[in-house]
C-alpha cells in the first residue's frame, strides 16, 4: 500500500549540524548564539554538502517536498558572492540531487530588532541592506527558476523584529503569486517587544500591512491571542507547527485545535531538524494537545495525514495531488513497530519507510557526518 508523501513546510537545513551537540544555554536566545556560529562559517560548497545529505535524510523519511526558509544569502561580512544566488543555487542543486521538491523561501532580513537595531556581524550576511534590494534579488531568483518544475521560489518575512513595519507590504507584494511565509510569535519575548514598539501583536501588525492571505503561512504561531487566531482564520492563512523544534527550544505548544476551529489550515515542519520524522511530528500535534487539554482524541489519524501531506504541499505551492501520486511511498512489511497496528500513523517511524531506489541510506549517513564535521572544524 502506498501512502501520500509528507510535506516538510519549514526547514532551516543548516541547523542539522547542531543535532546531538551540547550547545548550552537555557533559553531559545542562548541556543541562537550557537546556531549563528554555524551560520557564520557556511559557504556554498559546505551548504550544498549539508543540504544534500539532510534532504536525503528527509526523502528516506517519506518527505517529498520541503520548504526551505533561506536567509544565509551572502558571504560572511555581507558582501554578495560573485554569483549573488550562489547559496540559493546550492540548496536547489542539493534538492535536485536527491529528488526532493523544493520551495525555496527567499527570506528578507534587514535589522536585528525593533528601533532599527543594526544587524550583528553574523547577521550581515542575511541582509540585502534595503527591502527594495531584497525584492529585486528575490525576483531575479524567481525568474531563474520559473520553468524549473520541482522548484518553487517563494518569499518570506523573517520576523517582525527583522523587517521594519514600513517594509512588510513590499515583501508581501514582491512575488504576488508565490507562497509567503513568516515566523510569528514563536517566543513570548518577541510578542512583548512587538507590543512595546508598536502597540500590536505580531499578527495584528502583519494584518495591518496586508500580509495575511490564503497564500501566507505563519510559522510556529505558538503564543497567540484569541484575536490573533480569528485574524488568521478570517484571512484563510495557514499555520505551520514544528512540534519537535518547539519542544526542543522550549518555545511552548501552539493552539492547534483553536486554529483549526477558526478555519486555519495547519501544516507541519521540522524547522531545526533536531528530528526528521514526520510521523513523530504529526503524532506530536495530538500528544501536545492532550498535555494542554487533558483530553484525548482532538486530532484523528485522517486529519493528521492531511495536515502532514496534501495541505503541506498546497502551502508550498505544489499540486497536492503529487503527494499521493508521483511522490507516494510504501512502508516496509514486517516492521516490529507496525505489528498489530491498524493505523500506521500512530505506530510508524521514519525508519519504516521503504527507501527510494535511488538513495543509499548508508551513503547518506556518511555524507552527513562528513559535512557536519567539516562545519564544526570551522566554528
Amino acid at each position: 500500500m502506498k501512502h501520500a508523501a509528507f510535506a516538510n513546510c519549514h526547514s532551516h537545513v543548516f541547523h542539522r549540524a547542531l543535532r546531538g551537540r551540547e550547545v548550552g544555554g537555557d533559553t531559545f536566545w542562548a541556543w541562537r548564539d550557537r546556531m549563528y556560529a554555524v551560520a557564520g562559517v557556511l559557504d556554498p560548497d559546505l551548504l550544498h554538502a549539508l543540504a544534500r545529505a539532510t534532504y536525503a535524510e528527509m526523502r528516506l523519511a517519506g518527505i517529498g517536498a520541503v520548504g526551505e526558509f533561506h536567509y544565509v544569502h551572502h558571504a560572511p561580512g555581507g558582501a554578495p558572492y560573485a554569483d549573488r544566488h550562489a547559496m540559493a543555487d546550492a540548496l536547489v542543486d542539493a534538492a535536485r540531487d536527491v529528488g526532493m521538491r523544493l520551495c525555496l523561501l527567499d527570506t528578507c532580513y534587514l535589522r536585528a530588532g525593533f528601533d532599527d537595531e543594526p544587524t550583528s556581524p553574523v547577521q550581515r550576511r542575511f541582509s540585502d541592506g534595503t527591502v527594495d534590494a531584497w525584492a529585486e534579488r528575490a525576483q531575479d531568483l524567481a525568474s531563474r527558476y520559473a520553468e524549473a518544475g520541482a522548484v518553487v521560489v517563494g518569499a518570506a518575512i523573517h520576523s517582525v523584529r527583522a523587517v521594519p513595519e514600513d517594509d512588510l507590504a513590499t515583501v508581501a507584494a514582491a512575488l504576488p503569486d508565490a507562497p509567503l511565509h513568516v515566523h510569528v510569535s514563536e517566543q513570548p519575548a518577541e510578542n512583548e517587544a512587538c507590543l512595546a514598539a508598536t502597540g500590536r501583536t505580531p499578527v495584528a501588525l502583519l494584518a495591518d500591512a496586508g500580509v495575511w492571505s490564503p497564500r501566507t503561512t505563519a510559522v510556529h504561531a505558538t503564543h497567540l491571542t484569541p484575536d490573533d487566531v480569528a485574524t488568521l482564520g478570517a484571512s484563510g492563512s495557514t499555520v505551520c507547527l514544528c512540534p519537535t523544534t518547539e519542544a526542543e527550544l522550549a518555545d511552548g505548544i501552539g493552539p492547534s485545535v483553536a486554529l483549526r476551529g477558526a478555519g486555519v489550515r495547519v501544516t507541519l515542519g521540522s524547522d531545526s531538524n533536531t528530528v526528521i520524522d514526520p510521523f513523530v511530528e504529526a503524532r506530536a500535534v495530538e500528544m501536545h494537545e492532550r498535555l494542554v487539554s487533558g483530553r484525548r482524541g482532538s486530532w484523528s489519524a485522517a486529519e493528521l495525514w492531511r495536515v502532514a501531506t496534501t495541505d503541506g504541499y498546497a502551502s508550498l505551492g505544489f499540486d497536492p495531488a503529487l503527494a499521493a501520486g508521483a511522490d507516494a511511498f510504501a512502508l516496509a512489511p514486517g516492521s516490529v513497530r507496525l505489528a498489530g497496528a491498524t493505523e500506521p500513523l500512530w505506530a510508524a517511524t521514519a525508519a519504516d519507510v521503504v527507501p527510494p531506489a535511488e538513495l543509499d541510506p548508508g551513503r547518506g549517513a556518511a555524507d552527513l557526518a562528513a559535512a557536519i564535521d567539516a562545519i564544526w572544524e570551522r566554528v
